[in-house]
């Protein structure tokens, strides 16, 4: 007799998308607390499973390295640089690239000026769950974009977007807008599961690969900023992309968080007007809106994005405090770092900044993860503990240890060159990142410690 189908349950991690029989507090393959869910699978009577990959033969190296096929060489233009910088170079032929980010932040407006700019010259297939064919070319229409190679298809069943992009000739792109809105019929769940964003996800990669379509997946996020679904949808794709955004702000910062054939991390600026996404090709202008005359506690620093030198504006309020307990309070800096930033201060300089509330901000919204700009933030604390402000043509930067030492970084001789670029006339720098050869109309200050740079900025 043949098996039972009927339903069971499982758990599944959201986090790894492992799965278990029952339920755990614990994932036991990845280890996360409280992230198992339970879903309604089918029992299907002794079904093999069905091949995700495509099967090749097996091959030496020195035979790898002998194909010559041009289409797999090849990166599709999106007509956009900032987006082929995060992206290595474009997009490449057979790759998966996902793209996250808050709703309504630009991720669909800027995936259907890329699929116009590649339809002018191959086929590309734009599916969409969300919207209608309509609601596209009326978006299609206001962005100013068109196409003779693009299809549009509003569609959420994945077999037959798969159906459609294998009948059109020559197809190059196939966007989903968005993965969450796909259902497969291999899979007995609802859109946006674990299981059939898994499964879903496995096809599409299967389609790339087979047929060296570039594919272009966008991913709802959670309420914390991570794309919804299990953490094996970033480990299936080649690329992973997320838009970064304060909630006031016209500008898009899109950063890259994994990539096969490109830099990770590297940035893209955009900003949205009534004509949608328009690229920012010069970021250090943009984050550099400093006053006429300068102010006590601003500082401007280098910071490293990717390939990409930018040059951004620390500000640091000290300001006594009130309070039993003054307040520390960071954007775009990790709190625990002002903390001990401020005690390297204390101990090394002399300087305490304990009965102060502390306020540490980047101008722009951007956020600073590399230690680079530990010289810039206590200078700038520095600057308004004292009143006093430095000059707008300085630049500063480097790594404090604990012991008040000032560290060399990595690039610096890129950053002094990008801080020439832009006007900056004087740097102080760790004595260890002086370059071999002068910088033309940049004057250099190399320091070894806390106490030197403070001397050389003119603050004691």
């Amino acid at each position: 007799m043949a098996k039972s189908t009927s339903a069971k349950t499982a758990y599944v991690c959201a986090d790894c998308g492992d799965s278990v029989a029952k339920w755990q507090g614990q994932c036991p393959s990845c280890g996360a607390w409280n992230t198992l869910k339970a879903i309604a699978v089918a029992a299907h009577s002794g079904a093999k499973s069905k091949r995700l990959v495509a099967a090749s033969a097996a091959m030496s190296l020195e035979q790898a390295l002998k194909l010559n096929d041009d289409r797999l060489q090849q990166r599709h233009d999106t007509q956009s640089s900032e987006l082929n910088r995060v992206l290595g170079g474009g997009l490449v032929a057979g790759s998966v690239t996902l793209i996250g980010g808050d709703p309504g932040i630009g991720k669909s407006t800027l995936l259907l000026k890329v699929a116009a700019a590649v339809g002018t010259q191959s086929a590309v297939l734009y599916a969409t769950g969300e919207e209608s064919v309509h609601q596209i070319a009326l978006r299609a229409k206001r962005l100013g974009v068109s196409a003779d190679h693009l299809t549009l298809l509003a569609e959420t069943e994945l077999e037959t977007i798969l159906e459609q992009a294998e009948r059109l000739t020559d197809v190059r792109l196939l966007v989903i807008d968005s993965v969450q809105t796909m259902v497969s019929a291999a899979v007995e769940s609802s859109a946006g599961s674990v299981l059939q964003l898994r499964e879903c996800t496995a096809r599409l990669v299967e389609f790339a690969k087979r047929t060296h379509t570039a594919v272009v997946l966008i991913g709802h996020v959670t309420k914390d900023g991570q794309i919804a679904g299990p953490r094996v949808l970033e480990h299936l794709v080649d690329t992973v992309l997320y838009f970064e955004s304060d909630a006031q702000s016209r500008f898009r910062l899109l950063r890259s968080i994994k990539n096969r054939f490109g830099a990770t991390g590297e940035l893209g600026l955009f900003v949205m007007d009534g004509s949608g996404l328009k690229e920012v090709r010069n970021p250090s202008a943009i984050f550099l809106s400093r006053a006429r005359e300068t102010v006590p506690g601003s500082v401007v620093t280098i910071t490293r994005e990717g390939t990409r030198s930018v040059l951004l504006e620390v500000q640091v309020l000290a300001d006594p405090s009130r309070l039993e307990h003054p307040r520390r309070v960071a954007v775009g800096l990790d709190q625990a770092r002002l903390h001990l930033l401020l005690a390297v201060l204390s101990k090394h300089v002399g300087l305490s900044l304990g009965a102060c509330d502390v306020f540490a901000n980047v101008v722009g919204g951007l956020k600073i993860a590399e230690t680079s700009a530990d010289l810039a933030w206590i200078a700038a604390a520095v600057s308004s503990f004292k009143n006093q402000a430095v000059s707008s043509r300085l630049v500063v930067f480097g790594e404090c240890g604990l012991s008040g030492e000032v560290r060399p970084i990595a690039f610096g001789e890129e950053r002094l060159k990008e801080a020439a670029l832009h006007g900056f006339t004087h740097a102080i720098i760790p004595k260890a990142n002086l370059p071999r050869e002068p910088i033309d109309g940049l004057h250099l200050i190399g320091v070894s410690h806390l106490e030197e740079a403070i001397k050389a900025l003119g603050l004691r």
